[in-house]
């Protein structure tokens, strides 16, 4: 009953009147004070026009083999950092806050671990030297802008960099952030001081909790016999869409299993500002549960290669837990609102509305 109440609390209610929680004009002036806190020459490496393909690329891939457009944040001052992270925390919940800049940390604790693994005779030189050369690094995250923060036209800034693709655009009066990628390696920590540390634990938790209360009738739905992917299926090198729905619909869910989607949707929804936030479960309230598929591929036990998806016609997301050496420790993760990636929908309507 408990679970059922807090499902109905968290999908079925109406979203109540709008807060000033986030708006594109709080956005407008962080974004304009972080640009003003750098130097003519850093602002030449930051800011791209709106029309700069680079917009609308993103990797998942570490800086030593892809690198990143903009300004890198290891490179920033004292006072330009300080307002950077005002201007994360405007476009993300405390929630997301913490887990991208957590998975920044991350890199520098992953490097501590390949090192200390060649200390102990674990690992060879030449794995070192290769982990080494992918400039793992909490430095090695990239700001840029596309278009210059205004009220009355389009633009948007990116944070790129190993495990992270974070990318907000805003016509002035609506804002995306899609497609949104976070990831961490190790997804658990083994060793050290930071043993047990999981940044994304829920993301991995409520996948189980969920595909472990389907009977079996259901779970023949939504396991998915194929070989688990190597990475989210919509990664960068892909067409970037999932076309067909596959699992088991939602709608077949008991109430109980319908919370536990929720409590996944949630995780993902959840690291957007609250306004942003309750936009898009707006949209899936109103779509309910009748599109909805929920997909598993791989084990059903953790630390070892599993992935899931759910997918419906609003929304997308993946999560893919492999690893470089296939112990189910490396996580990917991405949520996209359809057809609304960088922008796209917002855009679409903007340029309408002017065309008009």
């Amino acid at each position: 009953m408990k679970i059922k109440v807090i499902f109905l609390i968290i999908i079925l209610l109406p979203i109540y009147s709008k807060t000033e929680a986030q708006t594109p004009a709080k956005l407008v002036k962080v974004a304009t004070r972080f640009i003003n806190t750098l130097s003519i020459a850093e602002q030449k490496l930051a800011i791209y026009s709106f029309e700069d393909k680079k917009r609308v690329l993103w990797t998942n891939l570490p800086v030593g083999q892809m690198p990143r457009p903009g300004i890198r944040y290891g490179d920033l001052s004292d006072s330009s950092r300080l307002v950077f992270h005002r201007v994360l925390s405007e476009t993300l919940s405390s929630q997301g806050y913490l887990k991208t800049t957590s998975i920044m940390q991350l890199d520098d604790i992953l490097n501590v671990l390949y090192q200390k693994a060649f200390d102990d005779g674990k690992i060879k030189k030449e794995l070192l030297t290769m982990t080494q050369n992918l400039h793992w690094d909490h430095g090695n995250y990239y700001i840029s802008f596309f278009g210059m923060p205004t009220m009355d036209g389009n633009w948007s800034f990116s944070l790129g960099g190993h495990h992270i693709a974070l990318s907000m655009t805003t016509d002035g009066k609506k804002i995306s952030v899609s497609p949104y990628f976070i990831g961490t390696d190790p997804s658990e920590v083994k060793s050290g001081k930071y043993a047990g540390l999981r940044v994304l634990s829920k993301e991995e938790d409520y996948g189980f909790l969920l595909i472990h209360s389907l009977t079996d009738n259901q779970k023949a739905k939504a396991l998915l016999s194929q070989s688990i992917p190597k990475d989210i299926i919509t990664n960068p090198k892909s067409k970037q869409r999932i076309d067909t729905f596959e699992g088991i619909s939602t709608e077949e869910f008991s109430e109980v299993q319908k919370a536990y989607l929720s409590f996944i949707i949630q995780e993902y929804v959840h690291n957007f500002e609250h306004e942003k936030a309750h936009e898009i479960l707006d949209k899936m309230k109103k779509s309910g549960f009748k599109n909805m598929y929920f997909a598993w591929i791989g084990s059903l036990e953790n630390n070892k290669p599993h992935y899931y998806r759910i997918h419906s016609p609003e929304f997308l997301i993946e999560y893919d837990n492999v690893g470089f050496q296939n112990d189910g420790n490396h996580i990917h993760a991405i949520f996209r609102e359809t057809g609304n990636d960088f922008g796209e929908d917002i855009l679409k309507q903007h340029y309408s509305e002017s065309h008009k």
